[in-house]
């Protein structure tokens, strides 16, 4: 496992708890320590990455964030003779490029929102004023999850777009969002194959209410009840398979997890965006829920013979991650200051945490060490008792400036 964030902890310990599986880490953090043994390795270098591979003997490697994937991270793992999930370089330009995305969803027939890639501020001012407010505006490169300003204050759409050196600017698309995670791999011999997993929601603001600063997301659940019948199945016929044809067609098969986020918009489904890599921290909400094993579908998507996988099956249940994130986010983070409750929120019934910004200090504390810190996600048996469970762990566990939203599903438990 590649990586040292939420989304990794909650696939590693997923992994763990699947018979004959040893899994290991790098970098890895103290969450995952408790289910993997670690190594200090840069998961930026795909020449350390594959060697490390090759040393231990790995069945699969999972490269769990976007930077080394679009870094070519894959690529050199598969380049030792090593089974990979995650796209090539090429591929995860899905997620790389804004831009890119865009012209392939255009070529694919994809419903997408209009837009136009701005590289002056007579580009980006003549864009926005083509689309009107609010104002849509999207870093073209990697910005862990903060490059995308939503407002209606055109002066500061248009200082969003300075500080850019590419931007896209799109039209703003009403409606919930939604996050659809499809395991794709590719072969020669069998094509295109899709295994997609049950939808789930996330909260990006830091503020209750949808309001303040986008964050890397400050929560989220599953199974969406008010989702329309049948979304699944029109997301995958209308924008998985289409997308994954013209990446084949242009020679850069994509294989690995396709992240499709949605708005369901009073005109039809729309995709928002293209992550190349599973998101956080839905994947804490759905690896709770998800009752068949996951080595075997990663290996499958890997190995080219995902078509001939089982579907994913996931539990009659409900499950709700509140993620807690330390003083100063989005805008900065603090560090050093001593996490407690951990084991105490543990100890309720179907309540886990899991470790995103964490590490230990010289005396072994549990410390912060980024900008969310941990997420603490429940199951229950609907969405209200896991939610509820869910803030019960977190008024379990304290650290100095610690924040968290208090209005995770709760539209939805209401409901």
């Amino acid at each position: 496992m590649i990586g040292n964030g939420g989304r990794e902890h909650a696939l590693a310990r997923k992994l763990a708890g699947e018979s004959g599986a040893e899994v290991h880490a790098a970098p890895g953090n103290p969450g995952i320590a408790a289910v993997a043994t670690l190594h200090e390795v840069d998961p930026m270098d795909g020449t350390a990455v594959a060697a490390l591979a090759q040393r231990l003997g790995a069945d699969l490697v999972v490269v769990g964030p976007e930077a080394p994937l679009v870094a070519g991270v894959a690529d050199a793992v598969r380049a030792a003779g090593i089974p990979v999930f995650g796209p090539s370089e090429a591929a995860a330009r899905l997620e790389g490029s804004k831009a890119f995305s865009k012209d392939v969803m255009e070529a694919a027939g994809v419903p997408t929102a209009r837009a136009h890639v701005c590289v002056t501020p007579e580009e980006a001012a003549a864009a926005l004023d083509d689309f009107g407010a609010p104002y849509v505006v999207k870093d073209d490169g990697l910005a862990a999850g903060k490059g995308v300003v939503v407002t209606s204050d055109r002066d500061a759409a248009l200082a969003h777009a300075a500080a850019c050196e590419q931007v896209v600017i799109e039209e703003y698309l009403d409606g919930p969002e939604v996050s659809l995670f499809a395991v794709c791999g590719w072969s020669e011999a069998d094509g295109i194959s899709v295994r997609p997993l049950q939808p789930a929601q996330d909260f990006k603001r830091i503020f209750d209410g949808d309001d303040g600063g986008n964050t890397g997301g400050m929560g989220s659940y599953s199974p969406l009840a008010w989702a329309p019948a049948g979304l699944t199945d029109e997301v995958v016929t209308s924008v998985v398979i289409p997308t994954l044809t013209e990446m084949a067609r242009r020679g850069s098969p994509f294989t690995g997890l396709l992240f499709v986020g949605l708005a369901l918009t009073g005109r039809g489904t729309r995709v928002v965006e293209f992550n190349a890599r599973f998101g956080d921290p839905e994947t804490q909400s759905l690896m709770a829920l998800l009752t068949s094993d996951l080595g075997p579908l990663l290996l499958a998507s890997a190995d080219g013979t995902l078509g001939r996988a089982p579907e994913p099956a996931f539990a009659d249940a409900a499950a709700c991650t509140v993620v807690m994130a330390s003083a100063g986010y989005p805008e900065s983070s603090s560090k050093g200051d001593v996490i407690t409750g951990v084991d105490d929120a543990e100890a309720l019934d179907g309540v886990h945490v899991i470790h995103a910004g964490t590490a230990r200090n010289e005396t072994g504390e549990l410390v912060t060490a980024g900008g969310r810190v941990l997420a603490v996600v429940a199951t229950g048996p609907d969405l209200a008792a896991a939610r509820t469970a869910a803030y019960e762990g977190v008024a379990r566990i304290s650290f100095a400036g610690a924040q968290h939203r208090t209005d995770i599903a709760l539209k939805a438990a209401s409901a």
